[in-house]
């Protein structure tokens, strides 16, 4: 049997499922539809394939802890490999860079290309369709997996089936009577993303139709470099690669294109209509999460991070509260959460980027309250680690430890400081904060100064590499 090597594009923001997905905490990995994230869900998905290698997964550089994390909590992989593209380029490149990537590690293999972010309910048809792309992918095809559509959808993209597995055409997301008639034709199947095929096959394709980002991504992988468990696309040959989708790229010009019909229960998420779709509903049609009291409401998905959330009287609407941010909305308009998006980062609004909780490496901190000249934290820092050596220019800060033990580097002095003690740090002095215990540290953090901003800290020794990065 060939060996599969899933590669996972791990990359996006997933900004329609603004105010949960931030473009630091995006959608694969958030705990949507169960207690696995997307992106986690998927990797159990790809591990019940019969032959399959260790996953091959391309994130964007400033998600490579928090993936790792997931990856490492599921307990199923000895060996895998992060792969830390240093710019943006669209799918195509991130494709190409991993096919090198895995031509040079495994000879042989069919790759399996999945985006993080998708919902399969039938996982037993997704094996066996994987095993169909995979023979296709075998004997030279480029497979691409269509999904069998349930209703005339203007939010994807389609594929013409030809005679047998050929594909005729790709058609751009339609409007509704054109998806109308994609429906009655019978031939039309939603493009999913994903695809199948040799490293052999792919190269070939692509220095035909690609022969620029090819050479960039090859070269990019060449001169990349290996940091433990991650690997880094080169940054100067990257950003000499060219941006496209692998539809545009590729898909849309080969001869060798073949398609898979997929009857997966299948959907991108890619809105709060769509995640209403495939979640289990109440008795009135309402999909709940968290905290939530619903009155007189139907055909709703109501969403509560923090604190009780409330309706009365509500239809076809979509309700989803953060620490920092509520979104209201027509679960028909879902779409249009986009629009938002691009207001926030027009004004340069943090709620684009971040939650209240931020995850680093070592834990994570919560921003409790944030005020002009003080700001004050929750922090928590993961049995065994620690934080980088380092200081700040402009901000004082004060820990009270809540719970465990704290080692901290306090200027020339080192102490350890247990629950309901606390230290006082002067801007400008060393300081390093470190759990050597064996449960979770937490402690209150104030700090006050003139700038307070997170970009002021300069590190002198980082386990995480993170020396020039914030």
């Amino acid at each position: 049997m060939r060996k599969i090597q899933p590669i996972i594009l791990a990359g996006g923001t997933g900004s329609r499922l603004w105010p949960l997905s931030r473009e630091l905490y995006p959608k694969q990995l958030l705990r949507l539809t169960n207690e696995n994230s997307l992106l986690q869900t998927t990797l159990l998905r790809v591990n019940n394939l019969p032959g399959v290698l260790p996953p091959v997964i391309v994130v964007g550089e400033e998600h490579r802890f928090i993936t790792q994390t997931q990856v490492e909590e599921l307990h199923c992989f000895d060996n895998y490999a992060i792969l830390l593209e240093p710019v943006g380029r669209d799918t195509a490149p991130a494709i190409c860079g991993a096919a090198e990537f895995c031509r040079q590690q495994v000879e042989g293999a069919v790759l399996l290309i999945l985006p993080a972010d998708h919902v399969v309910l039938h996982t037993d048809k997704f094996v066996e369709v994987v095993l169909q792309a995979a023979a296709l992918a075998a004997e030279g095809s480029i497979v691409t997996f269509g999904i069998q559509p349930t209703g005339p959808e203007t939010g994807y993209g389609y594929i013409e089936q030809g005679v047998g597995n050929h594909v005729a055409s790709f058609k751009e997301k339609p409007d509704l009577a054109v998806a109308g008639e994609y429906l009655a034709r019978g031939n039309y199947f939603w493009n999913s993303g994903m695809f199948a095929f040799t490293v052999a096959t792919f190269m070939q394709e692509m220095e035909k139709f690609a022969p620029e980002m090819r050479a960039s991504m090859t070269a990019s992988v060449q001169k990349g470099t290996t940091d433990g468990r991650f690997f880094r696309f080169d940054k100067s040959e990257m950003s000499k690669c060219p941006s496209g989708s692998i539809d545009y790229a590729l898909m849309e010009k080969t001869t060798v294109a073949a398609m898979v019909a997929a009857d997966l229960g299948w959907s991108d998420i890619g809105s709060w209509k769509a995640l209403w779709d495939v979640l289990d509903k109440d008795e009135m049609g309402n999909v709940i999460r968290g905290d939530v009291l619903l009155e007189d409401t139907r055909n709703c998905l109501v969403s509560s991070e923090n604190m009780l959330v409330a309706t009365v009287g509500m239809e076809d609407t979509l309700v989803v509260e953060t620490a920092d941010a509520i979104l209201v909305a027509p679960l028909s308009r879902s779409q249009d959460v986009k629009k938002v998006v691009t207001r926030l980062k027009k004004e340069r609004r943090k709620e684009l980027s971040l939650h209240s909780t931020v995850y680093r490496p070592w834990g994570s901190y919560t921003v409790l309250e944030e005020q002009p000249r003080f700001q004050i934290k929750r922090i928590t820092v993961t049995p065994g680690a620690k934080l980088s050596l380092q200081m700040h220019h402009h901000r004082h800060e004060h820990w009270v430890v809540v719970s465990g033990t704290a080692r901290i580097v306090n200027g020339e002095d080192e102490i350890l400081l247990h629950e309901n003690q606390s230290t006082y740090i002067p801007a400008g002095t060393v300081h390093r904060l470190e759990n050597p215990g064996v449960i979770a540290l937490e402690l209150i953090e104030v700090q006050n100064g003139s700038y307070l901003g997170e970009d002021d800290i300069v590190r002198f020794d980082d386990v995480y590499g993170r020396l020039e990065q914030n």
